[in-house]
């Protein structure tokens, strides 16, 4: 430890120090929240000592943990990098923000050990901890400080072989302390590169959040320094650069803010194009995709860049997905393709979605510290070198679903690993109150997944994945889901016709799509029930004790009974004119679909009721012709195979998306 001048805790100026030694790179500083927001906070910062029952503080977001003691409050930040310790008070960084993922940066890149240098002023003790995989916590030791100075640790990372983070609290005496700043830094000749990156960010009719995101980027100078360009390709109606706002962030941003304009071709086609415009100026090593729909952690896309220069080999990195509307919950923490069902599963079996931080936080789950190794990251933020563009080429062309994972999967067979990298987040909606396998985007699921397992599946036929799509549309069709069906046997349709069509198929299948929707009543969403007949339950079901799910044992025979009950016509013409019952949508499962004749039901996020009704000729004709399609499919599933592996390299070349890029024009080019 060395120490500078002694200088008043109030007084934040101080004598100059110097955290960064010469020949030193900063891999993580410690930040706080940018507006010093409350939900969030406990990302940042937490009380020294974790206890699980709080309630309601003051005005000033203080909280008040059971035993009276106050805890971190909003009025505490300093700033971006600076906080204040209160007399008697423990404050703890070992949080998502400002823990140090030591055994990320042991597996992935070239570094043995890691320094850590605190400024800080005032009566303190700087305690260092570690964790291993289990979520055991160490101390490894502590310095004092009395006065401003700058505390020193120089920390192995031997011991980070499955997980562990380090991370430091600071405890306050006297008049209290204030962190000036913290700096995770190593030897900047130990990284392989040191790249500049060009962000790649799509957006659909969603100019509001754009200008927000523009914004953020615009006045992060950190982040600018390293930014050579921020590509946004534009493929809505509402045209960005109309939109009020636009022309003053625009002049703000200057070269490094450049608007594409093109035709609405899909997240795949959004990405391909930033990814395509972002070589072809060969200015970036990186191009980080991004969604327009997020707010972003401006300091992780440094973290990104950062971790991907000291990397062993060239790295995909992305970022994690906070809950928009609930700031402080981690949607997920890393994702995998199960091989059998080639499906979306988390990175290991301890992992969960959703997790809290308000109500646990990094010290005292145990599961978050163990690494998560991921096949891919969402593109709501994911970080690719340009090199492995180059190599690799472009997003598959499949519209709105898998192109991610597939890129991931590709990557990973090339010796291209991904890491979700803890640190570095971004808030986006999360999938809570959608449903995207009912509707129109039930097309895209459909053949996007079978796409990706006739790519990439080593099973025969498919494995899980072509056994699953059957056992959806069954559960489709026995839930009265006509237009999800119809969609679901276009994908199949489509699928069929092999690796060709998807380029072509890329600009017009959408609204093809949603144009069926007229024809089906289960579409029809209305903003009311009452917009619907009352609905008329008659004699209760069950004997009024309800509807169960059927056992394992009893599933086949069920499924069957009611597949033959649901070929019928209806005993009765009274389902025809009232619904029989009024189903929120957590019920709507397909066993208890399949028991009505209809019903009123209700969509994901609330906001419209559709009314189911059983049509036993509809039924009978999606039923036949599904069978035959999954017959065909099966039959040619080797072949298929085949043909998609062997088209993959051109229909994700450059000379394909530019071929579609030019298919593809804007609606408002000049």
């Amino acid at each position: 430890m060395t120490t500078t001048t002694e200088t008043p805790v109030e007084d934040p100026r101080g004598a100059e120090v110097v955290l960064v030694p010469e020949g030193h790179r900063v891999l993580q500083r410690v930040i706080l929240p940018p507006d010093a927001e409350s939900d969030s906070l406990v990302l940042y910062v937490e009380q020294g000592i974790r206890l699980s029952t709080q309630t309601s503080g003051s005005d000033d977001d203080a909280h008040v943990d059971s035993s009276g003691v106050e805890r971190v409050s909003t009025r505490d930040v300093n700033g971006r990098f600076s906080i204040r310790i209160r007399s008697g008070q423990r404050t703890s960084f070992g949080t998502y923000f400002n823990g140090f993922a030591a055994s990320y940066w042991k597996k992935w890149t070239t570094l043995s050990s890691v320094r850590l240098a605190v400024d800080i002023s005032g009566a303190a003790n700087v305690i260092i901890y570690r964790s291993n995989a289990r979520g055991a916590q160490q101390r490894v030791g502590s310095k004092a400080v009395h006065g401003r100075g700058v505390v020193e640790f120089q920390l192995p990372l031997k011991q980070f072989g499955d997980g562990g983070w380090y991370w430091f609290d600071v405890e306050a005496a006297g008049k209290g302390a204030l962190v000036h700043s913290a700096v995770w830094t190593a030897p900047a000749e130990l990284a392989p590169r040191r790249g500049s990156l060009s962000l790649g960010m799509t957006t659909l009719n969603k100019t509001d959040d754009v200008l927000r995101n523009i914004a953020t980027v615009a006045g992060d100078a950190d982040l600018r320094e390293l930014l050579d360009e921020m590509i946004i390709v534009d493929q809505g109606s509402d045209r960005l650069i109309a939109t009020e706002g636009f022309d003053a962030l625009a002049a703000q941003m200057g070269e490094q803010l450049q608007i594409v304009e093109q035709g609405n071709i899909g997240g795949s086609g959004g990405f391909s194009r930033g990814m395509y415009e972002v070589v072809t100026r060969g200015k970036s090593d990186y191009v980080l995709l991004m969604d327009d729909d997020i707010d972003v952690e401006p300091e992780s896309l440094i973290r990104m860049v950062t971790f991907a220069d000291f990397a062993k080999r060239p790295t995909l990195v992305g970022a994690h997905m906070f809950d928009l509307n609930n700031r402080s919950v981690l949607h997920t923490y890393g994702e995998r393709v199960d091989p059998w069902r080639v499906q979306p599963v988390v990175a290991h079996d301890d992992l969960h979605m959703g997790h809290d931080f308000a109500a646990s936080g990094l010290r005292s789950t145990s599961w978050l510290h163990r690494r998560a190794d991921v096949d891919y990251n969402g593109w709501w933020s994911t970080l690719i070198p340009v090199e492995v563009v180059r190599e690799l080429g472009l997003s598959l062309p499949i519209f709105i679903k898998w192109d991610d994972a597939e890129y991931g999967l590709r990557a990973k067979a090339a010796g291209y690993p991904t890491v979700s990298l803890p640190g570095a987040g971004v808030w986006h909606m999360s999938w809570i109150d959608k449903d995207d396998l009912v509707g129109w985007q039930a097309y895209f699921h459909t053949k996007n997944r079978l796409i990706v397992a006739l790519l990439y599946s080593q099973y025969a036929n498919g494995g899980g994945a072509f056994k699953e799509a059957i056992m959806s549309d069954v559960k489709h069709l026995l839930s009265m889901q006509y237009y999800t069906q119809a969609g679901r046997i276009r994908g199949l349709r489509d699928l069929l016709k092999g690796p060709g069509a998807l380029h072509g198929q890329i600009g017009t299948v959408l609204p093809e799509i949603r144009g069926m929707a007229k024809q089906f009543d289960d579409a029809v969403y209305k903003s009311d029930a009452d917009e619907f007949p009352a609905v008329d339950r008659g004699k209760p079901k069950n004997k009024g004790r309800g509807l169960r799910p059927p056992s394992i044992r009893s599933l086949v025979p069920f499924t069957a009974r009611t597949t033959l009950r649901q070929l019928a016509e209806p005993l009765s013409d009274r389902a025809k004119t009232a619904p029989q019952d009024e189903i929120a949508f957590q019920d709507a499962r397909w066993w208890r679909l399949a028991q009505y004749d209809s019903a009123l039901v209700t969509n994901a996020d609330g906001t419209g009721v559709a009314w189911y009704r059983r049509n036993p000729a509809k039924l009978r004709a999606q039923l036949a012709e599904v069978a035959m399609l999954h017959v065909e499919l099966q039959r040619r599933w080797s072949s298929l195979s085949t043909e998609y592996r062997d088209a993959l390299a051109d229909l994700t070349s450059f000379e394909a998306w530019e071929k579609t890029f030019a298919d593809n024009p804007s609606q408002h080019r000049d």
